[in-house]
């Protein structure tokens, strides 16, 4: 074997390896769910199907956020989406399960402009700033936590924790894929 050949081969199973470490750390860090308290409850938004129903994996995010509130670990929930190419506004459909699921809605806060996740952070900052909350806990999946708390520690944000919620699917193999050069980008 010649010797640029080696050098890709090398090269390649370092970047296999180096992206295993990096998943296995990715899904060992989403997976702790530390449950604090905090002031803000952040739920990142997702699908909202074409007939206006929430996608499993929205309505898993939300079920953890009731749960937060109704554990009292969380003052507020935060609801943060875009407007989907289904033709709905994240956050409003966000709410309106909340209230349906009896959260007060003077307890809910909605942002209709986090169409991404780092608009997500930078738009929960500066809500939680306005209302001089100190802490939040980012509610999404498991494999999407680190990427959070690593863009709210880059927007000078540092209490922040995760509560993901116990949802799985075989499209979480593509999600962790993703996360790991989203994280690096």
């Amino acid at each position: 074997m010649n010797l640029p050949k080696k050098i890709f081969r090398s090269v390649f199973i370092l970047g296999i390896i180096w992206f295993v470490i990096h998943s296995i750390y990715i899904i060992a860090d989403g997976l702790q769910d530390t449950k604090q308290n905090a002031d803000l409850a952040v739920v990142f938004g997702n699908t909202v199907n074409k007939d206006g129903t929430l996608s499993h994996r929205l309505k898993a995010r939300l079920d953890e956020s009731i749960e937060l509130h109704r554990d009292q670990k969380v003052k507020a929930i935060l609801v943060s989406g875009g407007f989907g190419k289904e033709g709905y506004w994240e956050g409003n459909e966000m709410r309106k399960y909340l209230i349906e699921n009896k959260i007060p809605s003077d307890r809910i806060i909605t942002d209709n402009y986090g169409d991404n996740t780092e608009k997500t952070v930078i738009n929960s900052i500066k809500i939680a700033d306005s209302l001089h909350y100190k802490s939040m806990i980012s509610v999404s999946q498991y494999y999407h936590q680190t990427r959070i708390k690593k863009l709210f520690k880059k927007n000078h944000f540092d209490y922040i924790s995760s509560s993901s919620p116990e949802y799985f699917e075989i499209r979480d193999i593509y999600s962790i894929f993703r996360e790991f050069f989203a994280f690096y980008l």
